[in-house]
């Protein structure tokens, strides 16, 4: 069963499904993606949240995929929140389709984020992004690694640019499909940026496990491989043209940059202390 519901989200070709939206203000161009393998179609909801929109899979009980537009005013905003977990499973969905919290727990795996919670500006964006909707099962290492240093590449570009859309998802290729409680484990994961300034779109794909490396490749290409048409309302060429993407930097880097040069902590009053008592020794 578990193999055949895999074989159900593995890369295939087939025929496009058409679907409005009923919020189109998280999509370039306000078109949602399009299902183009039909193989994924089936118990698929829409979920409209206040800052982002989910495509759900009942099949997979996670998302697959989902979407946000990305502001500079928004970012900023959203720096000044601090974080406040509130996991919990999506209501809006059936219970027969939707994870639940049990489905984690002890799994050994991260709770990962989607459209991340450090996105939104406000309390109410925040709490809805920790709706297990928006959710797959992530290795920590990768979930605090290379992915969270990608969510940041792509809050730099927005705050940079002005404005960007971001579309974020899982892949499951393969037949060997992970499962914990009743939720399948994706392979890979996957995040797609459209610079309106630019006029160019790419994307970045990882494999979800502890690797700190990653992939940049064009959507087109990417689109293929997840049964996705990611970006329909976009000319074809920019689909297929790509896009330099900035390099996502570790948690590591980032913290040595948000420290200014000129700052004085107490570590660095400890180091001058123990300098003048050396000196004081040797003299």
């Amino acid at each position: 069963m578990l193999r055949t519901l895999a074989f159900s989200l593995t890369v295939l070709a087939g025929t496009s499904v058409l679907a409005n939206t009923a919020c189109p203000q998280h999509f370039a161009a306000g078109q949602r993606p399009v299902v183009t393998n039909p193989k994924l179609q089936p118990r698929t909801q829409e979920l409209c949240f206040n800052a982002f929109a989910v495509l759900h899979s009942g099949l997979s009980r996670t998302p697959l995929y989902a979407a946000e537009h990305l502001t500079r005013q928004n970012m900023k905003n959203a720096a000044k929140l601090s974080r406040k977990d509130s996991f919990h499973a999506e209501d809006a969905l059936p219970e027969s389709d939707r994870a639940e919290l049990s489905d984690y727990e002890r799994s050994g795996y991260d709770r990962g984020h989607m459209a991340p919670n450090a996105d939104f500006a406000t309390r109410k964006a925040q709490a809805e992004s920790f709706s297990l909707a928006n959710m797959v099962p992530q290795v920590h290492e990768n979930n605090a690694g290379v992915w969270a240093g990608i969510e940041s590449a792509a809050r730099q570009l927005a705050t940079a640019e002005g404005d960007i859309y971001v579309i974020s998802g899982p892949a499951f290729i393969g037949g060997k499909i992970k499962k914990i409680g009743n939720v399948l484990v994706p392979t890979h994961i996957w995040k797609v940026i459209y610079s309106p300034a630019q006029h160019k779109a790419g994307a970045y794909l990882v494999t979800n496990d502890d690797t700190r490396d990653y992939a940049v490749l064009t959507v087109s290409k990417l689109e293929k491989m997840v049964g996705l048409s990611l970006l329909p309302g976009l000319p074809q060429q920019v689909r297929d043209a790509g896009m330099e993407l900035p390099k996502p930097e570790s948690r590591q880097d980032r913290r040595k940059k948000s420290k200014p040069e000129d700052e004085f902590t107490l570590r660095d009053f400890a180091s001058l202390v123990m300098d003048a008592i050396n000196r004081a020794i040797k003299k």
